[in-house]
């Protein structure tokens, strides 16, 4: 009996990358002709992005106010206290808000795409897409990649806010800042654009997030403990990629 050798590395990630790349572009094909259900991307908006909601808030929340609290102390020590506000938009604007955003969004979001794709997979409700002649892509991804990429900012914009907030309190405790102080200092210390590129990072990880969740829930395979694995390396290879993509677009954006 001849065994074939198992797939190189290389081979597993090139063919990866390439059917990730293939099913992006079948979504924003069918994005681009209006062929995808409002109704349907309104939906995955609301399960995705309004329920993840709670767990952005409290993680921007408690980032901001630690953010802060370092800040606000280092700036008693040393005297430059006007720069606090300063020192947590520019942080919280262009890294923290939105990758911090992507990586929850991924843990919760990303797992619920991959877990009830790969459910669909394995009682054989995407092939019964396939044999009526309608393409899973087209009901199934692209909704949930549309809906990612327009949540994932919307979010960001809260967690800023909620972040900057969180700041100036914390602030205000430690080192007495003013209102006025704080929040001038975030006027003349950042720039609207720190603002809208940070927006731009937010829609490509949540692009990223839900394209190789679904990849991921399309290729399952074993049953329940197939679902589990594909949910799995949904998160981890979403939040590796997150990573990756923040240094190019911080490279890119901000240099």
């Amino acid at each position: 009996m001849i065994q074939r050798a198992a797939p190189n590395p290389f081979s597993r990630f090139f063919g990866y990358a390439g059917g990730v790349t293939i099913m992006l572009g079948d979504a924003f094909r069918y994005m681009f002709t209006l062929q995808v259900r409002l109704t349907d991307v309104l939906r995955q908006a609301y399960f995705l992005g309004v329920e993840s909601w709670p767990i952005i808030v409290l993680t921007s929340l408690f980032t901001g106010a630690v953010i802060s609290l370092e800040t606000a102390k280092a700036a008693v020590q040393n005297g430059f206290t006007e720069y606090v506000g300063s020192s947590v938009a520019y942080g919280t604007f262009r890294e923290l808000g939105p990758l911090l955003t992507g990586i929850v969004f991924a843990g919760r979001a990303g797992a619920a795409i991959a877990a009830s794709l790969g459910a669909m997979k394995v009682t054989e409700q995407i092939e019964a897409f396939q044999s009526m002649g309608v393409s899973p892509v087209k009901v199934l991804v692209t909704p949930r990649v549309l809906a990612c990429i327009v949540t994932v900012p919307m979010l960001t914009v809260f967690a800023d806010i909620i972040g900057i907030s969180a700041g100036y309190y914390m602030a205000h405790w430690v080192a007495g800042i003013p209102q006025y102080t704080y929040f001038h200092s975030v006027q003349q210390g950042t720039e609207p654009s720190d603002f809208y590129n940070g927006l731009i990072k937010a829609a490509v990880f949540g692009m990223v997030v839900s394209i190789i969740a679904c990849y991921e829930g399309f290729r399952t395979e074993g049953g329940a403990d197939g679902v589990g694995r594909s949910t799995t390396n949904a998160v981890v290879t979403a939040v590796i990629l997150i990573f990756a993509f923040n240094f190019v677009l911080s490279y890119v954006l901000f240099r």
